[in-house]
């Protein structure tokens, strides 16, 4: 395949997305035809954790890995209305790529649901990784979690408030560390858009929040966003993180100089990896403290 079109489908894609277009948009193209990891495969396409339509995953596991690898559950975002993990494969392969056992799960959206059924849908998926990862190389005992945007906030909550997976039946020790890449974590009140919607029904809006949950017993966390963020500010990250500091849990935070709110996602991608270095920092972190090894990252042009 030719440099310019492939070039010319991750400009589309970054556009769209800039935009928050993601479901059914030029960000398919981007995943499609973009350049790829090769050291991560698709090994698992829609495996089911629950009964509805959207309660399925992907496993995208690393092609070194001997076996007992970390196990790398990654959230998506779309603000919680839109978005499928098929348009994220790049995101699964690049971290497969870097030696996790790497699952992509789709999750109920609005107006379909509200806060708190996509955790709810993100802790089955996460008793799902228990009970089946071992079977394609992951080690169930060594669970990290990570996301963008409204993913990050996925991520979060269940990292950091212990009754969504206590309630799908999941020990919520199990979960090693967590990454949020331009997460919402504090953001009352709530504004009259999409905040509202999704959770405007919640008797207790602090309960909503990841950063009320930071406590001594919190995952570590890395904490990363772009100083050229306009959809979720900064002071997210830094709150949070701040919080995190403050009960003594180890964070790694980082403010990417110039990065908007896509760009943290698609420094992922090969193609945009050169604007900053996420991919490499939140896999060392998550790599730490899951035990990990690290493996080497191959890509190809595909």
């Amino acid at each position: 395949m030719t440099r310019v079109p492939t070039v010319l489908a991750s400009l589309i894609g970054l556009a769209f997305l800039a935009l928050g277009v993601t479901a059914c948009s030029p960000l398919a193209l981007f995943d499609a035809i973009g350049p790829r990891d090769d050291g991560g495969r698709l090994t698992m396409r829609n495996a089911a954790f629950g009964p509805h339509p959207r309660q399925r995953l992907d496993v995208f596991t690393p092609v070194a890995a001997a076996g007992g690898a970390p196990v790398l559950v990654f959230f998506y975002g779309g603000s919680w209305k839109n978005g499928t993990k098929e348009d994220y494969a790049f995101v699964g392969q690049a971290l497969a790529a870097q030696g996790f056992v790497t699952v992509l799960p789709d999750y109920r959206l609005y107006p379909e649901v509200r806060f708190p059924d996509f955790l709810d849908d993100g802790a089955a998926a996460i008793a799902w990784v228990r009970d089946n990862i071992a079977q394609y190389g992951g080690d169930p005992r060594r669970i990290v979690l990570a996301g963008h945007s409204a993913g990050a906030y996925n991520a979060m909550m269940l990292g950091l408030d212990p009754r969504y997976l206590r309630r799908a039946g999941v020990d919520p020790k199990v979960v090693r560390a967590v990454a949020g890449l331009s997460g919402p974590y504090d953001f009352l009140p709530l504004d009259a858009g999409t905040a509202t919607e999704i959770f405007g029904e919640a008797r207790d809006k602090a309960a909503t929040q990841p950063v009320s949950f930071a406590g001594p017993h919190s995952p570590p966390a890395y904490l990363a966003t772009g100083d050229a963020d306009t959809i979720v500010r900064p002071s997210n990250t830094r709150n949070l993180a701040a919080r995190l500091r403050d009960v003594r849990v180890p964070v790694q935070e980082r403010i990417y100089a110039g990065l908007d709110h896509s760009d943290t996602l698609l420094a992922l991608s090969v193609t945009f990896r050169s604007k900053a270095p996420a991919l490499a920092e939140m896999a060392a972190f998550l790599r730490q403290h899951s035990g990990g090894e690290r493996v080497p990252a191959r890509t190809v042009n595909r």
